[in-house]
């Protein structure tokens, strides 16, 4: 069992000019359809869960098809991405505080992978989690996307690999600039305990069919949750959501 006294996940922030990361918040930014946000608790628990990760600085990228350029406040013009490129004056700060042994060692920022318009970034940070808990990297769930670019979805064994959180993204537009914001989450950073995706998990599915041999208590069932509130017009909206608040009140033993 979990020590509740200890954290699930710890970030630490090596780039400390970067916003700090923050658990994602149920109106993703606000930007939830009012309706949505009021009664669909299925979206907005997706949307709250995990942390925020953002960008460590204000940047911007160019994909000409071939290589990838990039631009910062105070860089004089483009810098072509030849294949890497540190943080500004990181590594000096890097060297000052590491040990001995790690100077000379500080991650890349920025990173051209060898397929075409991919980009490895990272995050100026290192994660850490509790044992068993993993995390899932991913782009910001029901959050909109500045466009001109996908992430990869990655799970970190972070519990026992205290490197560098990095992510993974492929351009799809080219010779067009397109934007990190530093304010703006990048990434959402979803905590999963191994068992969630282990194999025996996957395989512990079945499926049924077709419909005239489904089992009555499915019928039942959705006779309970589709066909009885729509017997109701005058009902109010949210049962869902209301149903399901009540039921996160209830302790949780991890």
């Amino acid at each position: 069992m979990r020590d509740p006294a200890k954290p699930v996940a710890c970030f630490h922030q090596l780039i400390d000019t970067a916003e700090k990361p923050r658990p994602a918040d149920r109106s993703a930014l606000g930007t939830l359809p009012t309706r949505a946000f009021r009664y669909c608790e299925a979206v907005t628990s997706a949307s709250a869960f995990g942390w925020w990760i953002f960008p460590p600085m204000d940047m911007q990228f160019i994909w000409d098809g071939t290589d990838i350029f990039w631009h910062y406040d105070g860089a004089e013009d483009w810098l072509k991405l030849m294949p890497s490129a540190q943080f500004p004056d990181f590594s000096a700060r890097f060297d000052a505080a590491a040990p001995a042994t790690l100077k000379g060692f500080s991650p890349p920022f920025l990173t051209a992978l060898p397929e075409p318009g991919t980009m490895q970034i990272w995050t100026g940070l290192i994660a850490e989690t509790a044992p068993g808990w993993h995390l899932l990297l991913r782009a910001p769930a029901n959050l909109p996307q500045p466009g001109g670019f996908v992430l990869y979805e990655g799970i970190v064994e972070s519990d026992r690999w205290a490197g560098p959180l990095f992510t993974n993204l492929r351009f799809t537009r080219t010779n067009e600039p397109i934007r990190l914001r530093p304010d703006y989450p990048l990434l959402q950073a979803q905590p999963l305990q191994r068992r969630d995706y282990a194999p025996e998990t996957m395989a512990a599915m079945t499926v049924t069919g077709p419909l005239d041999t489904l089992e009555p208590a499915l019928w039942e069932a959705y006779r309970t949750t589709v066909v009885e509130p729509n017997q109701h017009p005058g009902r109010p909206f949210g049962a869902y959501a209301v149903a399901s608040r009540k039921q996160s009140r209830c302790p949780i033993m991890a």
